[in-house]
């Protein structure tokens, strides 16, 4: 009997040889069927080859192209215990201490098989919208709690009524699959492992709010998720899951299109700039897109996480996805462990778990051995937290009285041997390459404050620079048009809060 066995062809899989052990299995093992699978999210052991046994999946990992022929002959087809293997893939603890809602199928499919998504729960959400109206789509989304997961937080159900309740002979719908913030791969890991988790989301939103086109702007670096999107739109299109207008057209029209490399793109009115051929920046509010935006006309843009959401919500229900989370962060995050990290990976938790719980129970500490310092969360703009705050919950408003931000989820980890002073002075040159240049405040804000930290660091009168750095953090808080500038302040200030001796030169000179 052929056995079936699981390889990734996730990209981060594929930067560790994938390919190359997928050949050489179909060389040891020739009757053997391989599926190329999403990733589970354990980075730190991809690529992670699983074995289908009669007691379930079996993990071994990380395998390479050599170990093969060792694995094979050592009983790795009928889920022997070698020296690579985890045991059943669903019982290692970083997989079984998850709630997998959002990414329940990604690693566990072929991400461009139809029937497989089908047989796993994928399609439910869209039939039972397709015998709803509108209006229901959308309390069924507001009821659920979901907020949008770009970084923002925006209750996605009353985003969708605004666009519901205009007027229009033309709405779109956009996904922001722009992912730039460092650290982060949640959204690439859907669209590369569970493309039509996004589509379905997608699908479904257009029903709520009317839109018959939409776009995904996916980001140039992505051309593995590219290629990916391109065959489940046209797989989903030949399988007549758009719909059909009288005259033979889909219903919905979904396109690709690919951003060119501007971090600012990843926000929303940027975004929309870029999609109608124009210089991506940053547009005035009011008017919201969700009343004015792609082509003057209302627009919703929703990040990948948050439609690839939306499924779940309409298969299982509202209340099903509101039962998982505390106070107004309802659902679940999938968290980006990165930096400095023992097993770096994806974690999708309830909101409400605490940042230690990512970092040690799950991350396993530093790979280095060294003591954690800091870790960034919510992005490049997100603030530094120091090791005494990593027992507060994740969720929005949770963080935010800490001081901290959620983002996008991404956890980025420094070791002790950090100088956060020159992390803080990153975060100001990220602005200053990454600005669109509209507004003066972040574009010359940025290398202001860049030069004032290094003259703080070489010891010019350090006292009177905080001063003129504190300054400048207010006006591009305040005066910004966008949360380009306004957040930039936000690591800066975290870092010569909690780091004060690595910007005034002490902690070097404490060290020599």
């Amino acid at each position: 009997m052929s056995v079936t066995i699981y390889v990734p062809c996730d990209a981060a899989a594929l930067s560790m040889g994938a390919n190359d052990v997928a050949n050489a299995i179909a060389k040891a093992a020739p009757d053997a069927t391989i599926i190329r699978n999403g990733s589970r999210g354990m980075l730190w052991l991809e690529p992670l080859v699983e074995v289908e046994t009669d007691k379930g999946r079996v993990a071994y990992g990380p395998v390479t192209a050599g170990d093969v022929q060792g694995l094979v002959g050592g009983g790795m087809l009928e889920g022997k215990d070698l020296p690579l293997c985890h045991g059943p893939t669903e019982e290692m603890p970083y997989l079984a201490n998850q709630e997998r809602l959002t990414f329940a199928r990604v690693g566990v499919t072929d991400p461009l098989c139809l029937k497989a998504y089908e047989a796993n729960g994928g399609l439910v959400g869209l039939g039972k919208a397709l015998k709803m109206d509108a209006q229901a789509i959308v309390d069924q989304v507001k009821e659920s709690g979901l907020r949008g997961r770009g970084g923002a937080g925006f209750p996605t159900g009353i985003k969708w009524h605004t666009a519901l309740a205009q007027e229009a002979d033309q709405k779109y719908l956009c996904c922001n699959a722009d992912e730039g913030d460092s650290g982060t791969f949640a959204d690439r890991m859907l669209m590369e492992g569970d493309p039509y988790a996004l589509i379905e989301g997608m699908v479904i939103a257009s029903l709520a709010i009317g839109a018959s086109i939409g776009y995904i702007y996916l980001r140039s670096e992505y051309p593995h998720a590219a290629t990916t999107l391109r065959q489940a739109i046209k797989n989903w299109e030949d399988a007549g899951f758009f719909g059909w207008n009288d005259d033979g057209s889909p219903r919905f029209k979904l396109h690709l299109r690919m951003g060119a490399g501007a971090y600012i793109c990843g926000e929303e009115s940027s975004m929309l700039e870029s999609l109608e051929g124009k210089r991506g920046e940053v547009k005035v509010k009011p008017p919201i897109p969700a009343i004015s935006g792609l082509f003057d006309k209302p627009t919703i843009v929703n990040n990948v996480l948050t439609l690839a959401a939306v499924p779940y919500i309409l298969s299982e229900g509202a209340k099903a996805y509101a039962d998982f989370g505390q106070g107004r962060s309802l659902g679940t995050q999938p968290f980006q462990l990165a930096g400095d990290i023992a097993c770096g990976g994806l974690v999708e938790k309830a909101f409400g778990v605490s940042m230690y719980e990512l970092l040690y129970d799950f991350g396993g500490g530093t790979r280095s051995g060294r003591d954690i310092k800091a870790v960034q969360a919510g992005g490049p703009l997100g603030s530094f937290v120091a090791a005494s705050e990593f027992d507060m919950d994740m969720g929005y408003e949770s963080m935010a009285q800490r001081g901290a931000m959620m983002g996008h989820g991404g956890l980025v980890v420094f070791n002790d041997a950090t100088n956060m002073g020159e992390m803080a002075r990153y975060a100001m040159e990220f602005c200053e390459i990454e600005s669109c240049g509209k507004c003066t405040p972040c574009r010359i804000g940025a290398v202001r404050g860049k030069e004032t930290i290094e003259k703080i660091m070489r010891g010019e009168e350090q006292s009177k620079n905080v001063e003129v750095l504190e300054d400048l953090c207010d006006l591009m808080e305040t005066a910004s048009l966008c949360a380009m500038g306004g957040l930039t302040p936000m690591p800066v200030r975290s870092a010569l809060k909690q780091f004060p001796a690595d910007f005034m030169g002490t902690a070097k000179a404490a060290a020599e």
